[in-house]
């Protein structure tokens, strides 16, 4: 039988770039109050066109607009609605848009089939530096969302960024967070070990993050991470075959959402689909479409969005093979 490396054909909708967080790595945010916002009817236009591919789930990636902003609640409404009209369209919405309150936890939870938040890092040691302009980097309000997604029953994938200053014990100590949240909730999908790569709009220049490097994340996460968590690791960022081949081989056996463009790192296209197939066989390995949630989450989810779930389950299971 064939090893299994799963993937989730994704789209990914941007309600707006803006953000009030000023990370020196970022390659996507615009600064607040120059971004026009996505309207729904351009989402439905894009939503449409997407009714006739292989996309299951919708990734709505925003930019933050600050908690005390006067923006904030039109902002918020407007994710809500993008998921809805998703939902409603027949794909899976999946959220990443930054830390929220509980309350909008709790109230995207009815229209998202999962969301997700990078942990980035636990250490502090980065707000003097990369994250020195980005306050919702604290690593505890990050941890928070991810306790607020375990209260609250919401299939999650969170993850560590690699690459930007910070050491192998702090790899170990954010890993180890993550799985002692987990092991209270049950909740946590996939952790992604994202590995920097330099793009053109950073404002600080830094070294690209290797394959050995992310080669002895991925074996770190493996002994640390609780079996039932997927290691995702995003293979656009990957350059060198064999160096994507020995992380799938060390256990990172889940490829992320794919789709035509990777916002956070525009410069860094995905491999083509049959590329990629090949690729995989030559290791014996099988790429294998999945939903943006598990299965095994299904009774967390609400009537809508169970319905729709069941639907790609059923019906397309020759597809999902």
């Amino acid at each position: 039988m064939s090893k299994i490396v799963t993937y989730s054909p994704a789209y990914t909708l941007v309600p707006t770039y803006e953000c009030f967080n000023r990370c020196t790595y970022c390659n996507f945010r615009q600064e607040p109050g120059t971004d026009q916002w996505m309207s729904l009817e351009k989402a439905r236009e894009t939503l449409t066109r997407l009714q006739s591919t292989e996309v299951i789930e919708i990734l709505i990636l925003s930019g933050e607009v600050h908690p005390k902003s006067a923006r904030r609640a039109a902002w918020f409404e407007h994710i809500y609605q993008m998921c809805e009209l998703a939902l409603a369209m027949g794909f899976l919405p999946h959220t990443n848009v930054g830390p929220l309150s509980y309350q909008e936890m709790a109230a995207l939870k009815q229209v998202n089939a999962s969301m997700g938040l990078m942990l980035e890092q636990m250490t502090p040691t980065l707000m003097n530096t990369v994250h020195k302009y980005a306050p919702s980097k604290q690593p505890e309000r990050r941890l928070e969302q991810l306790n607020f997604a375990g209260r609250l029953k919401i299939p999650f994938t969170t993850g560590i960024l690699l690459g930007l200053g910070e050491t192998v014990e702090d790899w170990q100590e954010s890993l180890s967070a993550i799985a002692q949240v987990h092991q209270k909730y049950g909740h946590i999908q996939e952790v992604i070990l994202q590995p920097h790569q330099p793009g053109e709009r950073q404002s600080e220049v830094r070294s690209p993050c290797y394959g050995t490097t992310l080669l002895k994340a991925v074996k770190l996460a493996k002994s640390v991470l609780p079996s039932d968590i997927t290691i995702q690791i995003p293979p656009n960022l990957i350059l060198l075959d064999q160096a994507l081949l020995d992380c799938i081989a060390a256990g990172a056996t889940d490829l992320g959402g794919i789709g035509p463009i990777d916002e956070v790192n525009p410069n860094y296209s995905h491999r083509d689909r049959i590329t990629m197939r090949s690729l995989l066989d030559t290791q014996g390995w099988k790429l294998q479409k999945r939903l943006p949630v598990y299965r095994q989450y299904d009774q967390w989810l609400p009537s809508e969005i169970a319905e729709v779930s069941k639907q790609y389950q059923y019906s397309a299971e020759n597809a999902l093979s």
